[in-house]
């Protein structure tokens, strides 16, 4: 079957994580990805994970600097649609490939920049490396977060409950203080989505426009959509039901060591489960104990953590008396999430990973087969296919030489004309969000930052999930209607917004949909323009109906069990800042905006799914395994969660943490000159990426001593001008970026007004667009606050209006006690007892 991006053209310019992963996911749906590389090839192609990332391509070596190779490249790029490029602000202007130059001859190009700060700032000629950017923006000190959570630090003010203490063993991260160095490659994932996301984007826009555009992001706005929920901040964070105890580094997140000694994570923790079932000498997964009957519910609340804190001992312990394939069994049996932590091979060799299609097998030619990442997202049309293992390098140098060629002679397509979208990539496309949690809503949020109009379809009680910090995350720029889906009068109601609408997004349970009448069968015959995305945890199959989450999602994957550094005797962990919701979000964005840019060729539209597992095993891609779960040797992370390698990590100074990234000899030997250390400058013991690797342990206390002498700001003075790739790991940069006014110039941030919360700080785009910008379109949506705006709007008069509120189908803000009059009746909380 062809693919959505059939015939779309791609040259790939980049290197590293993010660049390398966005256009694998272009050619999986049909793009002819065309790899540059330099003369020798690309430097990290030794890499476990470009296996992966550089299937279905081809590549082609071509030296930029000589004439007669950039005249080919040049060639290349006019006959283009797509070009990805990686390099540092300002070398492709020297090199004469930047936009501005490539789009004279090809107007209709898609540019796409991935820098590690973006242009013209403060930070663009820093180092771009994953590990500096994290370190940098700060995001190491949200892997745990903070005690009372990242609010009332970002205000300056003392946590709630301050002398609340918890044991370590409660607790997780490494026993120690400072920040963390996790495994996963947040701001180069953060980067990838929302490339593949704004290329998607300009590609629907440009076949309305005419014209291509340049589209940027950066490691830094990766890492700031990393964290999410992390870097928020709210004027009155101590508003009823805006804090959680999610975010508070001395709450328990439900792991668990089992009798096995593996791990399950158990989310949300569930005390009356674990100790119920595991009562007796065997497990009773009775299906009669429900999350939702249970009276023991850890709720949101922050004071929860103190039953939190309560029930930790109770439950280690009962869960320690079965193993974790018990737990995740009794768990799949009671519909309650429990899962068991795998390594990512263990995942990869997941039989119903594998037959879903998420998990794929290639025959490489140098390592034989292998599984890796398969198809993460699927449209009817474009299902997704692997065109091939990834290519040697230069292996289709001649031929697309010839190609350059043929092209020369071809005339240059004239620069289309069309419509303006001043307002944004998706300007003049409704979204319908029946989304719940996270999952769902983020990708609706990416979507109205693209400039669509988003209506939240609100059950008349969310006012109480609305009102906190998480689910403000991703609700913003939102309008919303409060209605009950399940009275008679509401029917007519979702059927008009459904024929006013291009896309509908939901993450319930597909039964659930089946039952409201709004699944896909259902309107594909009489909406046959709705492009209908739903997301779901699983794969498809017999896990496909359980709940599942972020955490499920991780563990399956293997990001947990690579994130606490188990492979060196760490304990599983879940980050704050982990990309299984929102990651999952990015790709359902991603794949409604191919299907829209589907839709302007052909007026249909149609279905597209992804799941959360399929986002983690993309945050996972770097590892790939045999068969059988046997993997290749790679980098991993130590039980400290300090770093890789001496070379990539963290090292406590005399005042603060220093973070390294050094990837060549010359980095070492920088160092080794700067720190008197002559066994690792040229000619000594470890002058060598061999030597250093067989003795690491002792490099790095040879490190380590010599930083512990001076301060990290000091550190980086020295470093710096020599030449050595460091940062200062910044716990007060969440802080001072809410005091830079560049950070809100930038929409790296954006703050606004709240009736809640009264002015709330949120992570703002992560892209930009030269020609249809991308814009943050308003403050978290308050639950019914746009019912009577959205009903004239579909066709009710004033008198049909108040029939529907009279007859209960719907509601409006005064649902939500916090905003009522006086008097009013309110909406109950779904927790709220009878």
């Amino acid at each position: 079957m062809a693919g959505v991006l059939d015939g779309i053209r791609v040259l790939d310019l980049s290197w590293g994580i993010s660049g390398p992963m966005a256009t694998m996911l272009l050619a999986d749906h049909g793009a002819d990805v065309t790899k540059i590389e330099p003369p020798g090839g690309d430097p990290f192609r030794d890499g476990l994970g470009y296996r992966i990332w550089q299937r279905g391509k081809r590549s082609a070596i071509l030296d930029l600097k000589d004439a007669g190779d950039l005249a080919v490249f040049r060639q290349l790029a006019d006959r283009a649609d797509v070009l990805v490029e990686s390099f540092r602000p300002g070398v492709t202007e020297r090199l004469g490939i930047d936009y501005s130059a490539l789009s004279q001859s090809n107007p209709s190009l898609v540019y796409c920049s991935i820098t590690g700060y973006g242009r013209d700032n403060r930070h663009s000629d820093r180092p771009g490396y994953d590990a500096l950017v994290a370190a940098r923006s700060g995001l190491q000190w949200e892997q745990r977060g903070w005690p009372g959570g990242s609010a009332p630090r970002l205000a300056g003010r003392e946590p709630l409950f301050p002398d609340l203490e918890i044991p370590q063993e409660e607790m997780q991260g490494a026993p120690r203080e400072g920040p963390l160095f996790p495994a996963s490659r947040f701001p180069s994932l953060g980067a990838c989505y929302a490339a593949v996301t704004a290329i998607s984007a300009a590609l629907r826009a440009r076949e309305r426009t005419g014209r291509g555009q340049w589209v940027e992001t950066s490691l830094l706005r990766g890492a700031l959509a990393a964290g999410v929920m992390s870097f928020g901040k709210a004027e009155d964070f101590e508003a009823a039901g805006f804090m959680t105890w999610v975010g508070d580094s001395r709450s328990q997140k439900g792991l668990f060591e089992c009798k096995d000694g593996r791990w399950v994570h158990c989310w949300p923790p569930n005390p009356r489960f674990v100790l119920a079932a595991g009562e007796g000498d065997t497990l009773d997964a009775h299906p009669d104990l429900r999350v939702r009957d249970d009276p023991d519910r850890i709720a949101l609340a922050t004071e929860e953590i103190f039953v939190l804190h309560h029930y930790w001992e109770p439950m280690a312990k009962t869960i320690k008396k079965f193993t974790a394939d018990e737990w995740t069994q009794a768990g799949a049996d009671a519909g309650v999430c429990i899962q068991k932590i795998l390594t990512p091979e263990e995942g990869l060799a997941d039989p119903l990973l594998f037959d879903d299609g998420c998990v794929a097998e290639i025959e490489d030619p140098e390592v034989g087969r292998i599984r890796g990442v398969g198809i993460t997202y699927r449209l009817d049309t474009s299902p997704g296919e692997i065109r091939g293992p990834a290519p040697r390098a230069g292996q289709h140098t001649d031929e697309v030489r010839a190609e350059a060629a043929a092209a020369a002679e071809a005339p240059t397509p004239a620069p289309g004309k069309g419509e303006s979208l001043a307002g944004g990539p998706l300007e003049g496309i409704r979204v319908l969000d029946f989304g719940l949690a996270v999952a769902g809503p983020y990708a609706t949020q990416i979507l109205s930052d693209l400039g669509a109009s988003v209506i939240k379809i609100n059950a008349k009680h969310d006012w109480y999930w609305h009102q906190c910090q998480i689910a403000m995350c991703c609700n913003r720029g939102k309008s919303s209607i409060a209605i009950d889906l399940k009275h008679e009068n509401a029917k007519d109601v979702v059927r008009r917004l459904i024929a006013s609408a291009d896309v509908l997004m939901h993450n319930m349970r597909y039964p659930a949909a089946v039952k409201l009448g709004i699944d896909y069968a259902s309107l594909k015959d009489e909406f046959p323009g709705l492009v209908y995305c739903h997301s779901r945890g699983f794969e498809r199959g017999p896990r496909e109906q359980l709940p599942g989450n972020d955490q499920t999602g991780a563990c399956l994957a293997g990001v947990e069990w690579e994130d606490g550094g188990c492979h060196r005797g760490g304990r599983p962990f879940w980050s704050l800042t982990s990309m299984g919701d929102t990651g999952n979000g990015f790709l359902a964005a991603t794949a409604i905006c191919q299907a829209l840019y589907e839709r302007e060729k052909t007026g249909r539209g149609q279905w597209v799914d992804t799941a959360i597992v399929n986002a983690q095993l993309l945050n996972t891609s770097y590892a790939i395994a045999r068969a059988d779960g046997t993997g290749f040797e790679r980098p991993l992370l130590d039980a400290m969660q300090t770093g890789f390698s001496a070379g990539v990590r963290l090292y406590p100074t005399a005042d603060g943490w220093l973070c390294l990234s050094l990837v060549s000899d010359a980095h070492w030997e920088a160092l080794g000159r700067v720190l008197g250390e002559g066994a690792l400058e040229a000619g000594g013991r470890f002058a060598t990426a061999e030597a250093r690797e067989a003795a690491d342990d002792e490099v790095a206390k040879i490190v380590e001593h010599a930083l512990a002498t001076r301060s990290a700001a000091d550190w980086l003075g020295v470093l710096d001008a020599a030449g050595v790739p460091c940062e200062v790991s910044s716990d007060r940069a969440g802080i001072e970026m809410w005091d830079d006014p560049e950070s809100l110039e930038r929409a790296w941030i954006a703050r606004f007004p709240h009736p809640v919360v009264k002015e709330l700080g949120q992570v703002g785009l992560a892209f930009e667009f030269s020609e249809t910008p991308a814009r943050v379109q308003g403050p978290p949506c308050i639950v019914g606050a746009d019912t009577r705006d959205v009903l004239a709007d579909l066709g009710y008069d004033v008198a049909e209006i108040e029939a529907l509120f009279e007859s209960g189908a719907v509601g409006d803000e005064t649902v939500n006690p916090m905003l009522a009059p006086e008097g009013a009746e309110t909406a109950k909380s779904p927790w709220e007892p009878e």
